[in-house]
């Protein structure tokens, strides 16, 4: 974020998203292990296609980036994958102009799951207070 990488504007970067699995739920036996270290978009761990989920995730619809007194923020809209059956541990939102470069990777707490049906990523409200991505 701070070198430039991400271009957040609404006409900028394209942005996906992809969901990952705990314990050997995704496409191969390997865990996903995502954190501070993790540089770009894997498919280890990666949950399998199912419904509208594909490989890579789902596209990311920017909200455009704003300042409120000293904080700066972007977040984006709220997406879903139809007639899906997921199990996530996890997400990671990665650049897909940029040589797939991670942005932000999401623990969810605890495997949330959709069974053939609506998975949904609500992002939190875009404002100084709550937007997934905010520098101040």
């Amino acid at each position: 974020l701070m070198l430039g990488t991400h271009n957040f504007a609404t006409n900028g970067n394209s942005f996906k998203i992809a969901l990952y699995a705990e314990g050997g739920g995704g496409k191969s036996s390997t865990t996903a292990t995502l954190g501070a270290a993790t540089t770009a978009y894997t498919t280890t761990g990666e949950v399998a296609n199912s419904g509208s989920y594909a490989a890579g995730g789902g596209a990311l619809t920017n909200i455009a980036p704003t300042t409120s007194s000293t904080t700066a923020f972007t977040d984006f809209a709220d997406i879903s994958f139809t007639t899906a059956t997921i199990t996530a541990m996890g997400a990671l939102i990665y650049n897909d102009t940029n040589s797939d470069k991670a942005v932000a990777v999401l623990d969810f707490g605890s495997n949330k799951t959709s069974t053939s049906g609506t998975f949904t990523i609500q992002f939190p409200t875009a404002d100084l207070n709550n937007a997934i991505i905010r520098i101040a």
